[in-house]
C-alpha cells in the first residue's frame, strides 16, 4: 500500500467529504465540473461524492453568481443568495419567474410564475425596474457577455413614500476559455439603502475578480475590494441614473487601479522574488567569463590536471 493510500484509509468519511468540499468550493471560475470529475475518481465512493457535491455546488453557484437560461429562452436567472426563495428555487424579477435549479448539473429543470408575495410592491418595483434598465445599459457597454439583476432585499411591501427599503444590484462577467488554458470572472454586489427620513441612498459595493491561467503552469489571481458612497433620494428614474453613475465610477476606478498595479509587477513584485546579488555580493561578470576556468578547477580537484 502506498503512503497516499495509507493516509486516505486513515481518514474518516466526514473528513473525506470536507476535503472534497474544500477543493470544490475553491475551484476557479467555470472549473468546478472538472474538479468534481477528478474528485469522483479519487474518492472511488459514490455516496461520499454525492454528499460532497450536494453541499458544495449550491454554495459555489451562489458565490460565483452563475447565470442560467430558462428552458423556453424567455430570460435568464442569476443564482445568488438574493434571488434564492427556497433550496432550489431562484427568482428572476425581470420576468417574474421562479426557476427550479439542479445545482450539480447547473441547469434549470423547471420554472413557474412568481407569486405576488415573492414580488415587491408597485412602489418599490418602480425603483427596482428603473434601476434595472440603467444597469442593463451600463453592463452592456462595460462588460462583454456580462449579466446583471436588481433585487429588493428589504421593505418589498412598502406601498408609498415614508418607509425605507433596500435594493441590491448584482453584476457578473465571466470568460471561460479552457481550450486556451484560461478562465476568469468579475463579480460585484451593490447594496443600496433608500432612507426616506434622511432623503439619502447609502451605497456599499463589493468586488471580486478571479483569473486562472494554467498553460504549462498554474497562476491564479484573486482580488477583492469594498467601497462606500451615497446620493440623494430622488424619483425612480433620477435615482436610477445617479446610482448607475456611482457604480460606473467606482468599478472603472478599481479596474484602472488593477491594471496599473499589475503593469508594475515586473519591476516591483517579481524583482523582489529574485536575489539581487549572489551570496558573494558580487555581480557575475557575464561580459568576461574567460576569467573563470571551470574545467581547470574540476580537473585539479579530480587530480586530472596535466603536468607542464
Amino acid at each position: 500500500m502506498s503512503d497516499e493510500e495509507e493516509t486516505a484509509s486513515q481518514l474518516t468519511d466526514n473528513q473525506k467529504i470536507e476535503i472534497a468540499k474544500w477543493f470544490l468550493l475553491n475551484s476557479p471560475a467555470g472549473e468546478i465540473q472538472y474538479v468534481a470529475k477528478d474528485i469522483r475518481a479519487l474518492l472511488k465512493n459514490e455516496r461520499l461524492y454525492l454528499a460532497a457535491v450536494s453541499e458544495a455546488f449550491p454554495l459555489y453557484n451562489k458565490s460565483h453568481l452563475i447565470c442560467l437560461e430558462f428552458p423556453d429562452r424567455s430570460g435568464e436567472v442569476m443564482v445568488t443568495s438574493f434571488s434564492e426563495i427556497d433550496k432550489n428555487e431562484y427568482i428572476d424579477p425581470r420576468t417574474a419567474q421562479v426557476a427550479i435549479i439542479d445545482h450539480v448539473k447547473q441547469v434549470i429543470e423547471d420554472a413557474r410564475p412568481a407569486k405576488d408575495e415573492e414580488l415587491p410592491s408597485s412602489y418599490v418595483e418602480e425603483y427596482r425596474s428603473a434601476l434595472d434598465v440603467e444597469i442593463i445599459k451600463y453592463v452592456s457597454e462595460a462588460y462583454p457577455k456580462g449579466v446583471c439583476s436588481v433585487y429588493c432585499t428589504s421593505g418589498k411591501d412598502v406601498e408609498e413614500p415614508g418607509m425605507d427599503f433596500e435594493l441590491v444590484v448584482v453584476i457578473c462577467a465571466a470568460r471561460h476559455s479552457p481550450q486556451n488554458f484560461c478562465n476568469g470572472s468579475w463579480r460585484s454586489v451593490w447594496n443600496m439603502e433608500f432612507k426616506d427620513e434622511l432623503q439619502m441612498v447609502e451605497v456599499r459595493g463589493k468586488f471580486e475578480v478571479g483569473a486562472h491561467y494554467f498553460e504549462e503552469g498554474n497562476v491564479q489571481l484573486d482580488a477583492k475590494h469594498e467601497c462606500k458612497d451615497s446620493t440623494v433620494f430622488q424619483s425612480a428614474d433620477d435615482s436610477a441614473v445617479s446610482l448607475t453613475t456611482i457604480i460606473r465610477h467606482h468599478e472603472a476606478e478599481y479596474l484602472n487601479s488593477l491594471q496599473k498595479s499589475y503593469s508594475k509587477l515586473p519591476d516591483t513584485t517579481f524583482k523582489d522574488l529574485r536575489r539581487k546579488l549572489p551570496v558573494t555580493r558580487t555581480l557575475f561578470p557575464w561580459h568576461n567569463t574567460q576569467q573563470f576556468s571551470l574545467t581547470k578547477d574540476i580537473q585539479k580537484s579530480l587530480g586530472l590536471e596535466s603536468s607542464k
